[in-house]
C-alpha cells in the first residue's frame, strides 16, 4: 500500500501548527503524501521545533483507491524542524482490521524565487497486516504562494519497489474567516506511471474536498476535511481486471489535533 491522502493531511497539519504563530503563514494542499513544506513566504534559519500529531480518518484513501478491506485508520505523527530540515515519522493503524504502517522521512524545503517554494525528501515505509511489505520513496513538490486565493503546486514521487512514479497537481485556496479560523477548498488532479499499476500509464483520479482548521491557545491546532476522489482510467482498467467495475469513487473524511513547541 501506499501512504497517501490521509498521511499528507497530518503532515500538512502539523505544518500549519508550526506556522500558526507566524506572521504569514502559507497553507499547502499536498493530497499525495510525506512532504513537510514550510509555509512562510520567504523560508529563513529558525529555532529546533517539536511537532506532534494525532488523528483519524474514515477510509484510508491514497492514489484515489481504499486501502483497507474495512473502517478507517488512526495516525500518530512526531516531527522535528530545524531551519529548512524537517525530519518525521509517522505510524498508521486500521481501527477495524490488522494493519500498521510505519513512515520515516526527511526532507528539506527551499526558495526557487520570491513566490515559488519547493522541496525534495526521502522515505521509508514499513507495512505490517496480512503481508509483510516495505518501500523507499524519492519525492518533490513545487508551489507558487503569491496568493493565497490560488496556490498551485506539483508534486512528484518515485517508488523504487515499484519503479514507477505518481504526479499530481493541486489547486488549493485559504479563506480565514477569522483570525483563528480558516478553510481551505481544493482539487487535485493524479497520474500514474507504474507506480500503482503497470498495466496503464495516464490519469488515475481526480479529487476535491475542503479543509477547515482552528488555532487554539499554546500552539494548539484542530482541523478537519471532508474528500471526494473520482476514479479515472488507471483505476478503472484495474478494477475490471479484478472483477470489480462499481463502487469505485470514494468519499471519506477526518480530524486531527496538532501542537508544536
Amino acid at each position: 500500500m501506499k501512504n497517501a491522502n490521509t498521511l499528507a493531511l497530518a503532515i500538512s497539519l502539523l505544518i500549519s501548527a508550526s506556522a500558526a504563530h507566524a506572521d504569514d503563514p502559507k497553507k499547502i494542499d499536498d493530497s499525495h503524501a510525506n512532504r513537510i513544506i514550510e509555509k512562510k513566504s520567504q523560508l529563513e534559519n529558525q529555532e529546533l521545533e517539536a511537532i506532534f500529531d494525532l488523528g483519524w480518518d474514515s477510509k484510508y484513501i491514497s492514489e484515489g483507491r481504499d486501502n483497507l478491506s474495512n473502517g478507517g485508520i488512526y495516525w500518530a505523527t512526531a516531527a522535528i524542524q530545524k531551519d529548512n530540515f524537517n525530519i518525521y515519522a509517522t505510524v498508521g493503524r486500521g481501527d477495524s482490521e490488522h494493519y500498521t504502517e510505519w513512515n520515516f522521512g526527511i526532507d528539506y524545503s527551499f526558495n526557487l524565487s520570491e513566490h515559488l517554494v519547493g522541496n525534495v525528501g526521502y522515505q521509508r515505509l514499513e507495512f505490517y497486516g496480512n503481508e509483510r511489505a516495505n518501500d523507499n520513496e524519492l519525492f518533490s513538490s513545487i508551489e507558487y504562494t503569491q496568493f493565497d486565493w490560488l496556490v498551485p503546486s506539483l508534486s512528484y514521487t518515485y517508488s523504487t519497489e515499484a519503479a514507477g512514479y505518481f504526479v499530481e497537481f493541486t489547486v488549493h485556496s485559504d479563506w480565514a474567516l477569522t483570525e483563528s479560523f480558516t478553510i481551505s477548498p481544493y482539487i487535485t488532479q493524479g497520474f500514474d506511471f507504474q507506480y500503482v499499476t503497470e498495466e496503464h500509464n495516464g490519469a488515475n483520479h481526480l479529487q476535491f474536498g475542503i479543509e477547515a482548521e482552528y488555532v487554539l491557545i499554546n500552539h494548539w491546532v484542530l482541523s478537519g476535511h471532508i474528500s471526494h476522489s473520482i476514479a479515472q482510467e488507471d483505476i478503472k482498467l484495474e478494477a475490471r481486471e479484478n472483477g470489480n467495475s462499481s463502487g469505485l469513487d470514494e468519499t471519506y473524511a477526518g480530524m486531527h489535533l496538532s501542537w508544536s513547541f
